[in-house]
């Protein structure tokens, strides 16, 4: 990474971090009952646990924002892994299929176990995850040949709308419909610290592996040809970022659901600032996703008040006009 692109970066992630915290700030003061910062600091000092207010904050905004941050990070790195592996503008681990894939596991542990323990659904969604991944990439490879971007996102929707399918047909079958729509609506008001406690470490190690593979996504981005004489081992880098996406989907789905367009346009709005140096794009998404996850939490939690408005349908209304505007611009961008 050049130093004016250094620089760059190092500014954008002074203002979004700036950024996201008033927003993480105003996601812990705002909501169905408005909190005082001088009650937020009373509590951070001295918790009182017979206070409702610091059992609100404790129990229910703290363990939200956080999971704001940490899913909002994780599928904004996520998207920008398999743009940069699959050198494909539209990849992210939704069309791909592993959000998809994490749902059906989940369908039928809700169906058949009932109640489980939070862990044991982060286990089903990595197992969901990988074998909706295994479909995909087992398509692509059918007769020898070699990962094209077009079939990638071709035998993904193909992938994700079967598995969503028999998901939806396993609800329906054992009656658990309306759990699974509202799960699969997503949302992060039922996160709560002991969940955090399983899936944070995991979304962190993560993100962090992200950050260190950085520089041979940037060279996979080349394409293979240019990635193998530049000495870098293609078939072993592709399998590790396979590994991360997985790290990072699988958690962040069983914690908010099959959230859309989070990994999908973080990155293009991230390349507009920092280039597309992978070095660069991948820490600038983790700030960028984690705005925009607490930024749509906030709104699905004001614009119907004291309502909630499900937060899939937020990022829906706001990303599918940014959607159809880079369809229209070409998707100049350079993965």
């Amino acid at each position: 990474m050049n130093h004016s692109k250094r620089w760059s970066l190092l500014l954008f992630l002074s203002c979004t971090l700036l950024l996201l915290a008033l927003l993480s700030l105003a996601s812990i003061v705002l909501g169905s009952t408005k909190i005082e910062l001088s009650t937020i600091l009373e509590a951070l000092k001295n918790p009182d646990l017979s206070n409702q207010q610091h059992i609100v904050l404790f129990d229910l905004r703290i363990p939200r924002t956080i999971g704001d941050l940490l899913i909002g990070a994780s599928f904004a790195c996520a998207g920008a892994l398999m743009q940069g592996m699959s050198k494909n503008p539209l990849a992210d681990s939704g069309i791909l299929g592993i959000n998809a894939g994490a749902s059906f596991a989940l369908a039928i542990c809700v169906s058949f176990l009932g109640t489980m323990h939070f862990s044991m659904s982060v286990f089903a969604s990595f197992l969901g995850a990988g074998f909706a991944m295994l479909l995909v990439f087992g398509l692509m490879m059918i007769k020898g040949r070699k990962l094209d971007s077009v079939r990638l996102v071709l035998a993904g929707l193909a992938v994700s709308m079967l598995l969503t399918s028999l998901a939806q047909g396993i609800s329906i079958l054992f009656q658990t419909g309306q759990d699974l729509t509202f799960w699969s609506a997503g949302g992060v008001g039922g996160i709560r610290m002991e969940q955090l406690i399983v899936a944070a470490p995991i979304l962190l190690v993560a993100l962090i592996a992200s950050i260190l593979i950085s520089k041979k996504i940037s060279i996979l981005s080349l394409g293979d040809e240019s990635a193998t004489s530049l000495g870098l081992q293609v078939e072993k880098t592709k399998t590790l970022c396979l590994l991360i996406t997985l790290l990072l989907a699988g958690p962040s789905v069983a914690l908010a659901g099959p959230i859309a367009f989070v990994g999908l346009l973080t990155p293009h709005i991230v390349r507009f600032f920092v280039g597309s140096d992978y070095q660069a794009i991948i820490p600038a998404c983790m700030s960028a996703g984690a705005i925009l996850m607490v930024g749509a939490d906030l709104i699905s939690r004001l614009i119907n008040a004291p309502r909630e408005t499900p937060i899939g349908l937020v990022f829906a209304l706001l990303g599918v006009p940014m959607f159809i505007y880079l369809a229209r611009k070409g998707m100049k961008d350079h993965v």
